[in-house]
């Protein structure tokens, strides 16, 4: 049986998002990418594809049809922005729809009308300008996935590319605000979505999961802070009696290197840098950011809005191509265990 399309939401309409939507579709062929259709105005990324001088016709179409017309055209579902799109310019007036793109997509996937959410980059300045609430796409998405008792997931930033998966157990927080977040229950549940996640979503039966300290050299046994073995020790005691091949807490500066890399299947690491840092560093233009523990499969590319490149015809189109295949691949693996 044929999967449903995978929605791609438009992120911020100033931003390269339109640029990359229209790029990854145009190599479609060369690269057997699954079906999706775009989410936002439709008006904004055929102007783009104007502008960028890119033979690209994106329609209004139902997703019943959305495969059969993949190959002329990018088939959409059409979410107006209130007022102008122009490239290199955010504007926080078409908040609404940024926003709203994101809703229908969530709304979608719940449905099972599309089998999986792709994300463009959003500009959280922007949305915040307009009343947005929430600290970052990863958490808004969370609040979208509350179940029939109103309880909202755990959400779980995974970076994934084709050298190492990191997962940051605190996110979009400040530095000195960490051990106000950082408790033995979130790095446990943290672990237990991601270990999971990698073994029904990519087929990982027996994910091995390698927690990082907090501190230089993870404490040094007390001399270099005592968090380590407060927190992030009993984690992984509690961890591993549930049956989960967890090793741990690992100095943050040893962990990334080849050889250690050979040793575990996604490290855990305790803030955002900690995990995104070796995660770019190693696959900037090809690692995705994937959310784990949603009722859906959601992937998006690992950078920003880059509004000052925005309808250049310069941004490379590489993480978002890696996204859609990646949410291919987890539909077509969920699709056959099913089966």
């Amino acid at each position: 049986m044929r999967s449903a399309p995978i929605g791609l939401t438009m992120g911020d309409p100033s931003g390269i998002g339109l640029d990359l939507s229209l790029k990854a579709w145009s190599r479609r062929k060369e690269l057997d990418l699954p079906t999706f259709v775009y989410i936002g105005d439709i008006d904004a990324i055929n102007a783009r594809a104007s502008l960028l001088g890119l033979d690209v016709n994106v329609k209004e179409t139902s997703l019943d049809e959305a495969a059969d017309r993949f190959d002329q055209l990018i088939p959409a579902i059409h979410i107006k922005a209130p007022s102008d799109v122009n490239p290199g310019q955010p504007n926080s007036a078409n908040a609404p729809a940024i926003i709203g793109a994101i809703d229908q997509a969530v709304q979608l996937a719940k449905s099972d009308q599309i089998s999986a959410v792709v994300t463009n980059p959003i500009a959280k300045s922007v949305l915040y300008a307009a009343g947005f609430k929430h600290p970052g796409h990863t958490e808004y998405l969370a609040s979208l996935s509350k179940d029939a008792q109103g309880n909202e997931p755990l959400p779980v930033m995974m970076l994934a590319g084709p050298q190492l998966r990191t997962v940051p157990v605190t996110i979009h927080i400040p530095l000195m605000s960490i051990m106000e977040y950082l408790t033995t229950e979130l790095i446990v549940k943290t672990c237990q979505i991601t270990a999971q996640d990698l073994s029904q979503r990519y087929g990982i039966k027996n994910p091995r999961l390698a927690i990082s300290g907090l501190n230089p050299h993870a404490g040094e046994d007390g001399a270099l802070g005592h968090e380590d073995a407060k927190y992030i020790a009993p984690a992984i005691v509690q961890l591993q009696a549930m049956g989960i091949d967890v090793t741990g807490p690992l100095p943050a500066d040893t962990m990334f290197h080849e050889d250690a890399r050979c040793n575990f299947d996604v490290a855990i690491c305790m803030y955002h840098d900690q995990a995104l840092i070796p995660a770019k560093a190693l696959g900037f233009h090809d690692a995705v950011n994937v959310t784990l523990g949603l009722p859906f499969i959601r992937t998006s590319p690992d950078h920003g809005t880059a509004f000052s490149i925005a309808g250049q015809n310069i941004a490379r189109e590489d993480s978002l191509i890696a996204a859609i295949k990646m949410a291919g691949e987890m539909v077509q693996f969920n699709a056959q265990e099913e089966n």
